[in-house]
């Protein structure tokens, strides 16, 4: 099942004081980005965050599954996702231990 756009806009409304949040449509569900690193997914309608030690330590029961078939365990937000300072503070620890993006290599045209 596809996550609805409407729950996408309300996991960024969460996540709006991490400052610099922005999702991605792919493949029928959406990528979480914070400061143009993808921090997290949202798959099945569930928010599902990279699973670094500084987040998990922030959670008081963290669970971890899969966001979508055969992807590594994330930490699934179900039970947090009602609480958007804890979702921008997670979203905000996550994207700070993350490393910058690579820059996008322009390749010439053919021609």
């Amino acid at each position: 099942m596809a996550s609805d756009p409407e729950f996408m806009d309300y996991v960024l409304d969460q996540a709006r004081g991490a400052g610099g949040i922005s999702g991605r449509r792919m493949f029928g569900e959406y990528a979480l980005y914070c400061d143009g690193k993808v921090v997290g997914f949202v798959c099945d309608n569930r928010l599902f965050l990279k699973p670094l030690p500084a987040a998990v330590g922030l959670v008081d029961a963290p669970e971890f599954a899969p966001p979508y078939p055969g992807a590594k365990l994330y930490l699934a937000l179900d039970g947090e996702l009602d609480d958007g300072d804890l979702v921008a503070r997670l979203v905000r620890v996550v994207a700070d231990a993350l490393p910058a993006p690579k820059p996008k290599v322009k390749r010439p045209r053919k021609g």
